[in-house]
């Protein structure tokens, strides 16, 4: 059975965020096999996607497992799945994944970027939980937002871009959190660098200490920014993780288009045969 990782939100090796892809042929095995090989795999999250019939509301049924759960919602391994498609001529046009969020749409450019299009999050303001500024190591927080059920988010406004690449955050004390994860997030400190907003993604309760590019977190993130940036709906994101990556985002009402490259690193085999 032939497995690839695919670096998502990059156009170089080595960056972005990798992700697991595993294309099958029929419906998905058991979930706990599912679930061994993400954990082998052990990277922030493998895609599992068999092809649907024809003539339904989408094309593959997609899921996504970090090394310890399935989650409802994933950017990054979305987007190397429609890579892997892409680059194996195995699809053209626009290819609709039917997921746990709802039907999501990948489409491939001539440049070989693809965009995403995923439901925008919603934000609440909410108070700081007790303690998340100690188990962000003690810096100061301007806002906290909570985002929509299907992400599960606590989005955390920072006050500078320097602020957001220093932090050192106490994960034990964030896997006590309620929520899949703590986005944290800041202006750019200088735009003509490319990007107008930095972020970094922390999912401890999930099994990843630090998400090296969160798509998904970018459907909050592009509301969020453009709310502060004059209303504009295009806007890039820097995660500011070791591997970095950009997200280019585009807001159109209860939709966020997210945009990036991709590359295939490894292509082999998985030996071991679903049930």
């Amino acid at each position: 059975m032939r497995i690839r990782i695919v670096d998502a939100f990059t156009d170089r090796p080595f960056h972005g965020n990798p992700a697991g892809v595993l294309l099958l042929d029929r419906e998905f095995p058991p979930d706990a096999w599912l679930q061994q090989v993400a954990a082998e795999v052990n990277l922030s999250e493998t895609a599992f996607a068999h092809p649907l019939p024809p003539g339904g509301p989408a094309d593959w049924a997609l899921r996504w497992f970090t090394p310890t759960a399935e989650v409802d919602m994933c950017g990054h391994a979305t987007l190397a799945t429609a890579h892997v498609l892409a680059t194996g001529a195995l699809a053209s046009g626009p290819v609709r994944f039917a997921a746990r969020c709802g039907v999501l749409t990948a489409e491939a450019a001539a440049d070989g970027t693809i965009t995403l299009d995923f439901p925008t999050s919603s934000l609440t303001p909410v108070e700081a939980p007790a303690d998340v500024d100690r188990a962000l190591g003690g810096v100061a927080i301007r806002s906290v937002h909570d985002t929509a059920a299907h992400i599960g988010d606590l989005l955390v406004e920072l006050a500078d871009e320097r602020t957001v690449r220093e932090l050192a955050p106490d994960l034990d004390a964030l896997r006590a959190f309620a929520r899949r994860g703590v986005i944290v997030t800041a202006p750019a400190e200088d735009p003509s660098r490319g990007y107008d907003f930095v972020s970094r993604g922390f999912f401890p309760a999930f099994g990843i200490d630090e998400d090296p590019v969160t798509g998904s977190a970018h459907t909050a993130l592009a509301p969020f920014w453009s709310a502060r940036l004059g209303g504009r709906t295009e806007l890039t994101g820097l995660q500011g993780s070791a591997r970095t990556g950009l997200v280019k985002v585009t807001l159109a009402g209860d939709r966020t288009l997210l945009t990036g490259g991709a590359v295939t690193v490894i292509d082999g085999e998985l030996l071991a045969p679903a049930p």
